[in-house]
């Protein structure tokens, strides 16, 4: 934690170590001269709900309890499809693969996590919740309509079984992420 008594957090889906094994030999094959960008770790990849940013231990306890109390509905399915571009693929900033199967169940537990943020006095989502993986960051923009095109579908399902709050730490080289919290699907 750091010495403010905040700490940096966000509410996700963890990919499971298969899908990210299948995702990284897709993306290698797909894309031989690598995906563009700045890429995290694999071991970091996760579907974001919400992000929160610097967290007092009150509002965590909030957004805990919030999320706990919450009705999450019960387990399901993602499905991974092919890839895209915020704000898109001829200016991209992010290179993401889009999640099919199971969009619209994320987009509930997004919404269970923006009431969650809301009821510890964060300010509203200002995006609309678009269910993705981040692959990478570009900087600065740049078109990366080839590497969208040129990548298929990876057609791979993958369990969800619980939303997790996690810590971000930075400095020295990659993030590095750790969940702090688990909240179970039915």
């Amino acid at each position: 934690m750091a010495e403010s008594g905040l700490e940096r957090l966000f509410i996700a889906v963890a990919l499971t170590e298969a899908a990210r094994e299948a995702i990284a030999a897709h993306l290698r094959s797909s894309l031989p001269g690598g995906v563009p960008g700045r890429v995290p770790p694999a071991a970091n990849w996760h579907l974001t709900l919400r992000f929160l940013g610097d967290t007092s231990r009150a509002d965590r306890a909030t957004i805990r309890d919030a999320l706990a109390a919450a009705d999450l509905g019960p387990a399901f399915h993602v499905g991974f499809g092919g890839l895209g571009a915020f704000p898109n693929p001829r200016r991209a900033r992010v290179l993401w693969m889009g999640v099919d199967e199971g969009a619209d169940r994320l987009r509930e537990l997004a919404a269970i996590a923006e009431s969650a943020a809301r009821a510890a006095g964060f300010a509203p989502e200002e995006k609309r919740f678009t269910p993705h993986l981040t692959l990478s960051r570009i900087q600065p923009a740049r078109t990366v309509a080839d590497e969208v095109a040129r990548v298929p579908s990876l057609g791979l399902r993958m369990p969800v079984r619980e939303l997790v709050i996690y810590r971000s730490h930075l400095g020295g080289g990659p993030a590095r992420y750790e969940a702090v919290e688990h909240f179970p699907l039915r």
